[in-house]
C-alpha cells in the first residue's frame, strides 16, 4: 500500500468524531486506525464504533481517543503471512502491519468472497417498505414536466428500482408506493420490468404529503415497517437499521446523515457593545439532517389523520409533544444521496459510479 493510501487510514488520536467520519467516509472500508505521532498504533475505531457513541451522546466534536478501540489486533511484518488466519480468528475485516518498533507500514483486508453476503438473504423477508412516490418532483422541473420523479434515471437505473433493489438486497419482498402524479407511469414501468417483488399502490385523490398517505393503506401492519422518500438512496446496512428500531424501544426511528457545511467568510465573535473578540475563517459547522428515511411502530399509522395533508415531520412533533420516544439512526454523510436537486443529483450519479454495479 503506498504511503498516500496507507494516510487515510490514520488519524490522530486529537482528531474529532465529525473528522474521523470523513476520514472512513473517503477510505470507504469502515475503519481507522489511531497513531501517535511517531505513526505508532495506538488504537482503532470503526463506523460501528462511531455510530454507537453518536447514538448515546450525540456529541460530534468528541476526541476519538476518547472511545478508540486501545487494544487492536496487528502483526508485525514478518507475521503478515498469517494474517488472513488472525482476521477470520478474531472476526476482523482489517489488519494493521507493524515494523519492529511498532509504527504502521501497511493495512491488510480480508479478503473478499467472489459472491456478496446479503445476497439471498431474508433478514428483512416479511418487513413492509412503503416508498413515498406521489410527489411532483418541483425542484427538478423541466426532467419532471415529462418523467415522475421515482423515473428519472441515475445512470440508465430510474431511482425507485435502485431503492427497491437496495432493500431487495435485504429480502425485502413487500413494497408499498403511494403515487399521485404520473402514477400511470410509474405503474406501467413497474408491470413491464421482470421482477421477483410485489408493489402495492396506494393512490392519493390530492397531495397528502409525506405521512398522510400511510393512512390509505389498509392492511394492518404487525411488525415496525419502512418509510423512504422515492428520491434518495441510503447506503446502510439495513438489517441493522431495523435491529436497532426494535431493541431501542422506540416508536419512531429517524435515519439521520452528518451534514458538513461552511460558512465561506470570516465569522466574528463580540461581546456587549460591539467588541469584537476573536474571528473565525470559514467555519465548519457540522449537524445529523433527516434523510427521509423511518421506521415506525405500526400503530403509529391509525394516529396518522385521515385525508389530511400531514407529513412526517409533523407525526414526530406530536410523538415528541407527548413525551414519547423518537431516536435517530445515524450513518456517515458519504451514506446519504440525494437527487432532490440537480447538483446532489449529479452527486448521486458520481457516486454510484465510484461503486460501479
Amino acid at each position: 500500500m503506498k504511503t498516500e493510501q496507507l494516510m487515510t487510514f490514520l488519524i490522530s488520536p486529537e482528531q474529532t468524531i465529525v473528522e474521523a467520519m470523513q476520514k472512513i467516509d473517503a477510505n470507504a472500508k469502515g475503519i481507522l486506525f489511531i497513531t501517535n505521532t511517531d505513526r505508532k498504533l495506538i488504537g482503532a475505531i470503526t463506523d460501528g464504533d462511531i455510530r454507537r457513541w453518536l447514538i448515546k451522546t450525540g456529541n460530534l466534536q468528541e476526541r476519538i481517543s476518547r472511545l478508540m478501540n486501545r487494544n487492536p489486533k496487528s502483526v508485525y511484518r514478518r507475521e503478515a503471512a498469517s494474517a488472513q488466519d488472525v482476521m477470520r480468528r478474531y472476526s476482523i475485516t482489517a489488519l494493521p502491519v507493524l515494523n519492529s518498533k511498532g509504527i504502521v507500514i501497511d493495512i491488510l483486508f480480508e479478503q473478499e468472497q467472489k459472491t456478496e453476503v446479503r445476497e439471498g438473504s431474508l433478514s428483512l423477508d416479511k418487513v413492509p417498505v412503503v416508498i413515498m412516490a406521489g410527489g411532483k418532483g418541483t425542484r427538478l422541473y423541466p426532467y419532471t414536466k415529462i418523467l415522475p420523479k421515482p423515473l428519472i434515471p441515475i445512470g440508465d437505473i430510474p431511482i425507485m428500482e435502485r431503492i427497491i433493489d437496495k432493500f431487495r438486497d435485504f429480502g425485502v419482498t413487500d413494497f408499498y408506493a403511494t403515487v399521485n402524479y404520473r402514477k400511470n407511469m410509474i405503474k406501467s414501468y413497474f408491470t413491464d420490468t421482470a421482477k421477483d417483488y410485489e408493489i402495492k399502490y396506494v393512490e392519493e385523490n390530492q397531495p397528502l404529503g409525506t405521512a398522510g398517505s400511510l393512512r390509505l393503506i389498509e392492511e394492518d401492519f404487525e411488525q415496525p415497517f419502512i418509510v423512504t422518500n422515492c428520491d434518495i438512496l441510503i447506503h446502510a446496512d439495513y438489517e441493522d437499521v431495523y435491529r436497532y428500531h426494535r431493541e431501542s424501544g422506540n416508536e419512531l426511528t429517524i435515519v439521520s446523515a452528518l451534514k458538513n457545511i461552511v460558512v465561506p467568510y470570516g465569522v466574528i465573535h463580540s461581546s456587549e457593545n460591539g467588541a469584537v473578540q476573536s474571528m473565525e475563517e470559514k467555519p465548519k459547522l457540522s449537524y445529523f439532517v433527516n434523510t427521509g428515511m423511518y421506521i415506525l411502530n405500526p400503530e403509529l399509522k391509525k394516529e396518522i389523520p385521515e385525508d389530511t395533508f400531514y407529513h412526517m415531520t409533523d407525526l414526530t412533533d406530536k410523538l415528541l409533544k407527548e413525551n414519547r420516544k423518537v431516536g435517530m439512526y445515524p450513518i456517515s454523510e458519504d451514506s446519504f444521496l440525494d437527487m432532490g436537486e440537480f447538483e446532489e443529483m449529479h452527486r448521486m450519479e458520481k457516486k454510484l459510479d465510484l461503486k460501479s454495479e
